[in-house]
């Protein structure tokens, strides 16, 4: 038998302000608070389902720089300029890391600096 992932746990300076941006990204909703974190997932499917819930867990020592780790999102109800717009209303910033700018994927940053990728497929939601 194979593991499969749950959880993502991610070390913020403002639990609840990243809750509510990744929520805005990824269509998911709070499905819990516990010691100042903030559990968010699929509410169709909460914990457990086929996606990996994302918990923020608070710190006042998050770690800075590049991470080893980072997330890539695809639209699935628009293209992917228009996801970048969508995107960047409600809190993202581009981010540099080096692109040469022929990529077919965006980097950006989440309100805290983590970087992640908006990739141009479109998957179906």
């Amino acid at each position: 038998m194979a593991c499969r992932i749950s959880e993502l746990v991610i070390d913020s300076r403002d639990p609840e302000r990243l809750a509510a941006f990744w929520c805005d990204v990824l269509g998911y909703v709070v499905l819990g608070r516990a010691e100042g974190g903030v559990e968010i997932g699929p509410e169709a499917e909460g914990f457990g389902g086929l996606q990996p819930t994302i918990v923020f867990n608070p710190t006042n020592h998050p770690k800075v720089g590049k991470l080893p780790l980072h997330i890539d999102v695809n639209p699935t109800d628009r293209d992917q300029d228009a996801e970048l717009e969508r995107l960047l209303a409600i809190g993202a910033v581009h981010a540099d890391v080096g692109q040469t700018g022929e990529e077919s994927w965006y980097v950006l940053a989440d309100p805290e600096g983590n970087e992640f990728c908006l990739l141009r497929r479109r998957l179906s939601g």
